[in-house]
């Protein structure tokens, strides 16, 4: 079987199903394992967030969106070399990955149409059905139902671990910060099984944006910086943005040293396997009385501010 893969949560579970040798196409952004970097690259970005500001990027896709120009740009002669039997794309968010229906235009070109396959996931337990549709696509239906049962049993485990504890803090996790959006999809539901409550987001709601007003209203007591696609290096630089702003030395999360940044680019914007190990990390982050040692450098860093460490 040749597959294409144009999201990197997708590109992660045909590797978890051990489908590397038979994929042969991938997005830009498609970096792990780190065998996907040798792949071909179908689909390249129009925007180029290292060279710009928060402000700059979300205004940038803004314009793009009002004009109904893409913001991804498919490789149609690599896909007529490859000739896939299978493409993995998505529909959930056309700023995240090529929409599914740019991907249709793309391979209604070709002399054989390819399945289709668009992973949409709302929830963690979509996440974990989705590797399922991809091992039943690909024939390897046991080895997906295998990797489930193993990421399920560490789902299990934090969610026995915070069952009973008796604080749950108030937390908001941030997917952008200028403008502020709250992050939506499977991380509430992530909050809620790590041993918090997320104060303005519903588990399974799209992200939102909101107003600053409505985070400082929130008093979170955690307050987790996770903006789409970056990593802790580019998350810390940018939570000097919200420093500035008011209210912000008033938060309890701050007054607390409880402000936390987070690679997002690799375990929470991705809806793939990877997320499980998100979820580990966030217990860390509200209990580590519970879950200490979860947590590395690649994975997340205390914003320092005023002097304060986390507590």
């Amino acid at each position: 079987m040749r597959i294409c893969s144009l999201l990197p949560s997708a590109t992660e579970i045909v590797f978890l199903l051990g489908l590397g040798d038979q994929l042969f196409g991938v997005s830009h952004e498609c970096d792990y394992p780190p065998e996907a970097r040798g792949k071909r690259v179908l689909v390249r970005s129009v925007v180029e967030p290292a060279r710009l500001t928060s402000r700059q990027i979300d205004d940038m896709v803004a314009q793009h969106s009002a004009s109904g120009q893409p913001l991804y740009l498919l490789d149609w002669e690599a896909f007529q070399d490859i000739g896939p039997d299978l493409v993995l794309t998505q529909s959930l968010c056309d700023v995240c990955a090529v929409p599914a229906r740019q991907v249709g235009q793309a391979v209604s070109v070709l002399l054989r149409a390819p399945e289709v396959l668009s992973l949409d996931p709302h929830t963690l337990e979509d996440v974990l059905q989705d590797i399922l549709r991809v091992g039943k696509a690909t024939g390897t239906a046991a080895r997906a139902r295998s990797a489930i049962a193993a990421l399920r049993r560490r789902i299990q485990a934090v969610e026995r671990r915070t069952r009973d504890v008796t604080e749950r803090p108030r937390v908001v996790c941030l997917e952008w910060l200028d403008p502020p959006i709250v992050a939506g999809h499977w991380v509430p539901e992530m909050v809620e099984l790590a041993g918090g409550r997320d104060v303005l987001a519903r588990p399974g709601s799209p992200s939102r944006r909101a107003a600053w007003d409505e985070v400082v209203e929130a008093q979170p007591e955690v307050l987790v910086l996770m903006p789409c696609g970056f990593d802790v290096a580019r998350t810390l630089d940018e939570a000097r943005l919200l420093s500035a702003l008011p209210g912000w030395a008033q938060l309890p999360a701050v007054r607390g040293g409880r402000v936390w940044a987070a690679n997002a680019h690799e375990y929470y914007s991705r809806p793939g396997p990877r997320l499980v190990d998100g979820l580990e990390f966030l217990a860390e982050m509200l209990h580590p009385e519970a879950f200490r040692g979860y947590i590395h450098p690649r994975a997340a860093a205390p914003v320092l501010v005023g002097g304060l460490s986390p507590t």
